[in-house]
């Protein structure tokens, strides 16, 4: 496998947030299922609470797909199409977080072959790995989330036994997490023939990755180090709602997660945030106003309605829990193998969840109430072609 050392984690129960000042607070490890059983042309279209006094959608929303969640509770609190197949571009990188992310410590070193970097598409974003060079899994992490760097997921896939390899666990994690919109293709995202992902499928990766403290603190960093070859070199988050960058003011309590754009999927973008003890999920697919940031700007407006609207209105669906036979690593089996409305009046779910899978290389962690702070940053940009 080329493994210079590998070292497996166990669950545990708290983590630590760096995002402003923002932490999340036990936040369950997956989950499996969608939206309430409706007519399929409902299905097809937008889904939003129907209860008086309840805020209007805002105005203007162009994405093919999109979903809001409560990160919390599970409840998907208004959708459209969310189980559209598109080209899910970079987004797709929170699969392979959290399908790989458990399987090497941060100070893991990797010294990079020409074999680890074959293969990566015209056109991708990179954040600048060299054969030769010695890498720390930190590092290529970093690059993964900030830079949405290919060549550091290519590194990281060979590490992890090979690209098809990690192509095929994923695939696994997905289906163990219910996500079954989702085929991978290209672990990086990378536009290629076949691969498609959903709103609720990436919703899902997002609220499972939250779950595990690296996953957490690597996409709600702003700005990083990146070993380059006259020395350390900074880098900073292609995210614009969280860095604060070409336009957008950084959105209040932005945790992060992962934005994406190719020429097939457009841009793509999952935000998470937390404001007044709530956390949301919101997943914004391929806007088609071609206004500049339409992805951020349609991200922000729908997180700025969640806000308004969580825990007033009856949410259109829930998202389901999967437990794990054991802590330690059993066959994963979800409490229900399709989508249900969701009770009013509380979330279905009683604390946080600890899922394990060994097969797929998955661990995820429970969420504790620890708060931290992180300086300001400067802004960043998002790099286009390929991935990003």
């Amino acid at each position: 496998m080329g493994i210079d050392a590998r070292v497996s984690k166990k669950a545990g129960a708290v983590a630590l947030l760096a995002a402003a000042g923002v932490s999340l607070t036990s936040i369950p490890a997956a989950a499996n299922g969608a939206t309430a059983r409706q007519p399929a042309a409902a299905r097809a279209g937008v889904q939003a609470p129907t209860d008086p006094g309840t805020a209007r959608l805002p105005s203007g929303l162009s994405a093919l797909s999109w979903m809001v969640a409560d990160a919390d509770t599970g409840n998907v609190l208004a959708a459209k199409s969310p189980h559209r197949r598109l080209a899910p571009a970079s987004t797709l990188k929170t699969l392979f977080a959290v399908t790989v992310l458990p399987k090497f410590s941060a100070g893991t070193v990797r010294r990079v072959s020409s074999a680890d970097l074959d293969g990566i598409g015209a056109g991708s974003s990179v954040v600048g790995v060299r054969q030769g060079r010695r890498y720390t899994v930190g590092d290529l992490w970093r690059g993964v989330f900030l830079r949405s760097g290919n060549d550091a997921v290519h590194v990281l896939a060979s590490m992890n036994g090979g690209w098809r390899t990690t192509a095929d666990e994923m695939q696994e994690t997905a289906r163990k997490l219910g996500a079954r919109d989702t085929t991978v293709k290209s672990p990086d995202g990378y536009d290629a023939p076949g691969q498609v992902s959903s709103a609720h499928d990436l919703t899902v990766f997002a609220r499972a990755g939250l779950a595990n403290e690296d996953f957490a603190r690597y996409c709600s960093t702003s700005r990083a180090t990146f070993p380059g070859a006259g020395g350390a070199t900074r880098i900073e988050n292609t995210n614009r709602l969280l860095v604060g960058s070409h336009g957008m003011a950084r959105y209040p309590g932005i945790i992060g997660v992962k934005n994406g754009y190719t020429t097939k999927a457009g841009n793509t973008l999952i935000a998470a945030a937390r404001r007044n003890g709530r956390t949301l999920l919101v997943t914004v697919l391929n806007p088609q106003s071609k206004e500049y940031n339409a992805v951020y700007k349609e991200a922000g407006a729908l997180l700025d309605w969640g806000f308004r609207t969580a825990g007033t209105a009856q949410p259109v669906g829930t998202l389901h829990a999967v437990r794990a036979t054991d802590e330690d690593g059993g066959p994963l089996r979800p409490v229900a193998a399709d989508v249900t409305p969701a009770p009013r009046g509380g979330s279905p779910w009683r604390g946080p969840l600890v899922l394990a899978a060994g097969g797929a290389g998955l661990a995820a962690f429970g969420l504790g109430a620890v708060l931290a702070r992180r300086r300001q940053t400067r802004d960043g940009g998002v790099r286009r072609g390929g991935t990003a």
